[in-house]
């Protein structure tokens, strides 16, 4: 599936962190994914966990602002967590923000969708085609994993998002790129709600939560309500904190705890 790709050497790899990147089509050239993959002996058909990050950053942020390996191997170590795999990719390095969309000849989407997914199987021994999905993300990440794991629910089980954009629109409140840029021929998919009436009846489980002093807490707010007169089944949360990595690090937590109780 993909022309290329490199892989780092365990030799160097620390905090059980490790990297990728592929050759894809859908990017026209090269993507990163890092990889936390706990070391336990003998796992085998773990889910996988596909973590978006938002606009300015990379594969690396979160682990390397939000420390979500350290959090997820000491939830796993306290039997708070079932062993699983965190993937955490690139969103293709499109301007401040691909937005998880395929736009400008790109196709941001099938790299989360099937490229992302397809090398983690590949490459890690202990996740496999028998692997449950989830997704999550924070801000452009969380419109990500809403969005993406509503259309894909064939494929994601469940689907938890913090400080998320609701709507693209939205995207203009952090980038500098037209949002013109971003448009869809289908509209429906620009909007969680939209995209989630579309598909009512095959939902992934929802959650998403935000800080009560973040700039998209109105959008989240209404979100929740919309999704409530549309009796569409989610969890939604509000906790204290801004749009800053201090409350995405906290509450990480909580997405990786709602995942665990989906987890056969």
């Amino acid at each position: 599936m993909f022309r290329t790709i490199e892989k780092s050497d365990p030799a160097f790899e620390s905090n059980h962190l490790s990297f990728i990147t592929v050759k894809t089509k859908n990017l026209k050239g090269r993507g990163d994914i890092c990889l936390f993959v706990p070391p336990l002996e003998g796992l085998r058909d773990i889910p996988l966990v596909v973590l978006l990050h938002g606009v300015y950053g990379s594969a690396w942020v979160w682990s390397q602002k939000g420390g979500v390996h350290l959090t997820a191997w000491d939830m796993i170590q306290k039997k708070e967590l079932e062993p699983m795999v965190i993937a955490m990719p690139s969103d293709g390095l499109w301007g401040d923000g691909s937005g998880y969309l395929p736009h400008n000849d790109f196709d941001f989407e099938k790299w989360i969708v099937e490229d992302v997914t397809r090398a983690v199987i590949d490459n890690v021994a202990s996740v496999s085609e028998k692997s449950d999905l989830y997704i999550s993300g924070l801000s452009m990440g969380g419109f990500g994993a809403l969005r993406l794991g509503i259309k894909y629910s064939d494929k994601f089980k469940a689907v938890s998002a913090h400080s998320s954009i609701t709507e693209m629109e939205q995207m203009s409140l952090f980038v500098e790129e037209s949002l013109t840029e971003y448009e869809q021929i289908n509209k429906q998919e620009e909007s969680v709600l939209e995209l989630a009436l579309a598909r009512k009846e095959h939902l992934p489980q929802l959650r998403f939560d935000c800080g009560s002093e973040d700039l998209l807490i109105n959008h989240n707010r209404i979100l929740h309500d919309q999704l409530n007169k549309a009796q569409i089944a989610h969890e939604y949360e509000e906790f204290e904190g801004g749009h800053e990595w201090d409350y995405w690090a906290k509450h990480i937590k909580d997405s990786l705890g709602f995942f665990n109780k989906f987890i056969k």
